[in-house]
Formats: C-alpha cells, structure tokens, sequence
C-alpha cells in the first residue's frame, strides 16, 4: 500500500513488477541525460550519505524502545560517528549535486507524503 496503484502492476507469468521497472528506469534516464557520468554518481553517493544517515540515526531513536528478548545492540558511539561521517562527507559534494539531490528527495517525500495520506483515509 506505499507505492501508487499503477506501480503495483506485476506480470502475469513472472510476477516482475514492470510498472516500478519501468518508472525507475525513466528516472534513471532522466538523471543521466541531464547531467554527465560523474554527476550522476555523485548524486547517487549524496543519496546513498542520506540513506546511511537515516539509518545510523533510526539506529539511536531504536536503543530507546525496549523489548523482552536479547538483542544485538551496537556501542553508541558507532552510529554517532556513522552520521556524523555522513555528514562529513556530505559537506564535500558539489552544489549542482545537491540540487539535484534535493529534487530526487523532494519528490521521494511528496511520494511519501501521499502514501501516508492515503493509507490513513483507507483506515
């Protein structure tokens, strides 16, 4: 139910999702025909920094919650410094990058946004 009901499509036979196939692989073309190689893979590096940020600090907020069976728990400091490397190195990647960067978290978020909304209608 995240995803809108057009990207849900599978193929009969092979259950492939070619609807998501199809809508990535456009905005794969889109980044790539709108920038050069190296532009391209810095924008997927200052994505991938987002993501590795996300997690290290999704990592923080869990120690909170407690639970009743032993789980593997990572020494504090770990996911500090994960984020703050993230951050780090975030702070070297070019401005066109991240304006680009930012466009692809925007819509990410819009996207997002519109998931949650209508999953809470459905409720």
């Amino acid at each position: 139910g995240l995803l809108p009901g057009f990207l849900t499509k599978v193929l009969p036979g092979r259950r492939t999702p070619w609807a998501a196939i199809a809508a990535t692989t456009a905005l794969s073309l889109l980044l790539a025909l709108t920038g050069d190689v190296s532009t391209l893979a810095s924008t997927l590096v200052l994505l991938l920094l987002v993501v590795f940020f996300l997690v290290n600090t999704s990592l923080l907020v869990l120690r909170r919650d407690t639970t009743s069976q032993d789980h593997f728990r990572a020494p504090t400091i770990l996911p500090v410094l994960g984020a703050l490397s993230c951050v780090l190195l975030a702070t070297q990647i070019e401005q066109d990058v991240w304006l680009r960067g930012v466009i692809v978290l925007a819509v990410g978020a819009g996207l997002a946004t519109i998931a949650s909304v209508r999953s809470r209608r459905a409720s």
